[in-house]
């Protein structure tokens, strides 16, 4: 066994942020693309309740039940409402980043 201790916690996760910058090959163009595809896909492709949702989830930092008491609606409806619109959202830019790939 080696002497080798490891750093745990916000030390451990601050080193591998400057060691995954580091060894990344510059990928600026990709996460502009993808970025700008996010934003595409938040304003197109999901429905006005699933944004409004994910936004107040995100964004605002609400938890479920909170979103549920403005909305008027169960907790339970708004954790259906956010998983319903991160599917379609992965599966917008799954297919927008396969388009990316092959260009």
């Amino acid at each position: 066994m080696s002497d080798i201790r490891y750093r745990r916690g916000r030390g451990f996760a601050a080193d591998m942020a400057v060691y995954n910058r580091q060894m990344a090959p510059d990928n600026d163009q990709e996460l502009t693309q993808l970025k700008r595809n996010l934003i595409r896909a938040l304003k197109e492709d999901i429905t006005p309740r699933q944004r409004e949702t994910m936004l107040m989830y995100y964004g605002q930092g609400l938890n479920m039940r909170e979103i549920g008491q403005k909305l008027g609606v169960d907790k339970s409806t708004v954790s259906r409402t956010i998983k319903r619109g991160e599917r379609r959202l992965q599966r917008c830019l799954r297919y927008g980043a396969k388009g990316l790939l092959e260009s």
